[in-house]
């Protein structure tokens, strides 16, 4: 089989940066001062069309976000906006921005500044070697606490052993082509987890690495039961892993069960009463957690088909700036 170099491309692409926002008015001027530095020298460097812009999504903020993203609109062209009906959550929100880029390339950021935006020129370089989508990549956790590099190299391995493809250390800061960009936005379902859904693309890709900085200003937006639901919105989206698995305990318990119940008969026919009402107490109700475990994995599974089978629109745009 015959692998081919990527083709350089030659004209100058525009780009849309999407940003999805949600409460971040602590930290928008110092993101949207930083983001148009960058822009203007991309355009005075040629490495991008004077056409190119950030696209602000505010995910139903309660606070002034929207404001400061009509304001800052109002007074340069670099920037634009839209604002989501309701809060919507991070990846719909970003899906949202996605969906209104109508550049060559778009670039996605959280507000909060701490994934590298220095790396933004080198993805420009990588596309125009002729890649369809640009990872950012962690280079390293050295400035996370221990139960945070734990969790997250825990979700990962958890991921690869579901048999999910995604990119360690990799969240939502990636270019993606116009061509990548169209064929996501084809995905019709309701449960979205871009980061395992993008690798299903399969168009020739590459990673820049990048130290992750600490947010200048506001709160997280993403605490361990947020990171938590989307590690399950990612598994039960992507892979029947678990219902598989479910299967092969149940198989498991069965067995076990037969080699208890031919003990039980060989005792008896040789006299040897079992008293064991502690240890049939025991099997009880691991046996019941272990039911009420596995329905409620498969309700987790029939929950998200009963909201597919709906078609309901992701997102409704409220206002555009």
């Amino acid at each position: 089989m015959h692998t081919f170099p990527p083709q350089h491309r030659d004209d100058i692409p525009s780009l849309t940066i999407v940003v999805p926002c949600y409460n971040e008015e602590e930290v928008f001027a110092f993101c949207v001062a930083e983001l148009k530095s960058l822009l203007k020298r991309a355009i005075e460097e040629k490495k991008i069309t004077a056409q190119s812009h950030i696209l602000f999504v505010d995910d139903g903020s309660r606070d002034k976000t929207w404001s400061l993203i009509k304001q800052a609109a109002q007074t340069d062209n670099l920037v634009h906006g839209i604002r989501l009906s309701r809060n919507r959550g991070h990846q719909i929100a970003l899906m949202a921005g996605l969906s209104c880029a109508e550049t060559n390339i778009s670039v996605s950021i959280d507000a909060d500044l701490q994934d590298d935006t220095a790396c933004i020129p080198k993805m420009i370089e990588k596309y125009m070697e002729g890649n369809e989508i640009v990872y950012g990549v962690r280079s390293d956790r050295s400035s996370d606490s221990f139960f945070k590099r734990w969790s997250a190299n825990s979700f990962y391995k958890l991921m690869e052993v579901m048999g999910i493809q995604q990119v360690a250390n990799h969240a939502d800061f990636r270019l993606l082509s116009r061509r990548a960009l169209h064929s996501l936005l084809q995905f019709e379902e309701q449960n979205i987890y871009l980061r395992g859904m993008i690798p299903l693309l399969g168009y020739r890709s590459t990673q820049v690495f990048y130290a992750r900085k600490e947010r200048c200003a506001g709160e997280s937006k993403y605490p361990f039961y947020k990171m938590l639901s989307l590690a399950i919105e990612g598994i039960t989206s992507l892979t029947i892993k678990p219902l598989r698995l479910i299967s092969l305990l149940g198989a498991f318990t069965c067995l076990i069960s037969i080699l208890i119940s031919i003990f039980v008969v060989v005792q008896k026919f040789y006299g040897h009463v079992l008293l064991g009402w502690a240890s049939v107490e025991i099997s009880i109700f691991f046996l019941g957690g272990v039911q009420l475990l596995c329905l409620g994995v498969i309700g987790e599974y029939i929950g998200k088909i009963y909201m597919e089978t709906k078609h309901r629109p992701k997102f409704f745009i409220q206002d555009k700036i």
